[in-house]
């Protein structure tokens, strides 16, 4: 599928620090890459078919050197703002539910964010030009990335690692995308009107989109390789989280026991893990756990069917129209 045909725009100005720090590749690299004005930086290039950052393609760029997969890694893939820190802290606690019990009072998730306990390949272990001995780690493994499909490194695709992606209706995915970034811009940099940021969103111009690219891709390979990629949906996973937990414990090898179903433990670590829960710690309420991201703008609302109090009728026709032209032939549908 072709990426959109955009103009550049000449007259922005590049922070300082936009290309500060990345490797001499990819200065040259992005010289030579189309750029649009940006959500939260100057620019977005577009990179391996997707937007983002020079920081990001610099870490994306070591990583796909660098990585090698075990076959019993979990990789947690998600769009921006469609539920990562949540698909983290359920991963997490289903994981090492025999290391540490999910009642224990001292669990990790109490007194640490997802984010350090989970980390983003291109956010922590391969950003600022590091290359990290990730060998020396226990089995299994588990890290996230919003790098879209084909753009992981071949190992992954190779191994028999397992990949959960969980996506959000774009209407949804957009507003809470909007919130955020603005919450992030510099005091310099005024916030991006609602309008000027839905325009960007249409034409597939958003961190690691265009959107219906990155959902597509992670789509048709759970369609074609079921045991490789679980495809999860935000608003079903809040429908019924319990059963979604216990699919995904079922698909990452670890399945609940009788026992363990007898004693709830399914339900107590969906309520370890709720929004609420999550959002009330103090360590998720202060704090950074990736550079510039403060730890309480990760929690805004959580809702499904939020996008009602923002889009008007004109732009959810607008959007609901892309989505059905790029997403429907696939079978792919949101609520």
């Amino acid at each position: 599928m072709g990426s959109p045909q955009i103009t550049e725009n000449p007259t922005i100005a590049v922070d300082e620090d936009e290309e500060n720090g990345i490797s001499a590749e990819c200065k040259e690299l992005i010289h030579g890459c189309r750029k649009e004005k940006g959500w939260r930086t100057s620019f977005l290039y577009e990179f391996q078919g997707f937007w983002c950052q020079p920081k990001e393609i610099d870490a994306i760029l070591s990583f796909q050197k660098h990585y090698l997969a075990r076959d019993s890694d979990v990789i947690l893939a998600t769009i921006p703002k469609s539920g990562t820190t949540w698909i983290k802290s359920l991963t997490f606690a289903i994981m090492n539910r025999n290391n540490v019990p999910v009642s224990d009072g001292n669990h990790p998730l109490l007194a640490s964010n997802p984010h350090d306990l989970v980390h983003f390949f291109e956010y922590k272990l391969y950003a600022n030009n590091q290359n990290p001995n990730l060998s020396i780690l226990p089995k299994p493994r588990i890290f996230a990335t919003h790098i879209p499909f084909g753009s992981l490194s071949e190992s992954i695709k190779s191994s028999d690692c397992r990949i959960v992606y969980v996506c959000r209706n774009p209407l949804d995915t957009f507003i809470s995308s909007w919130h955020y970034i603005n919450q992030l811009r510099r005091e310099s940099r005024p916030p991006i009107p609602l309008e000027e940021a839905f325009d960007m969103y249409c034409k597939g111009v958003i961190g690691y989109g265009p959107f219906w690219e990155h959902m597509l891709g992670y789509w048709k390979e759970s369609q074609e390789r079921p045991n490789k990629v679980l495809f999860m949906k935000y608003e079903d996973m809040k429908e019924d989280a319990m059963s979604h937990v216990k699919m995904l414990a079922n698909f990452l090898g670890l399945p609940f026991s009788v026992e363990e179903e007898k004693q709830g433990l399914i339900e107590e670590i969906v309520k370890l893990c709720s929004f609420k829960k999550l959002k009330d710690l103090e360590v998720n309420q202060n704090g950074k756990s990736i550079k510039n991201f403060d730890n309480k703008h990760l929690f805004r609302k959580g809702e499904v069917g939020d996008w009602v109090n923002y889009l008007s009728p004109s732009m959810v026709h607008q959007l609901s129209k892309i989505m059905d032209e790029k997403l429907g032939d696939f079978g792919l549908k949101f609520k």
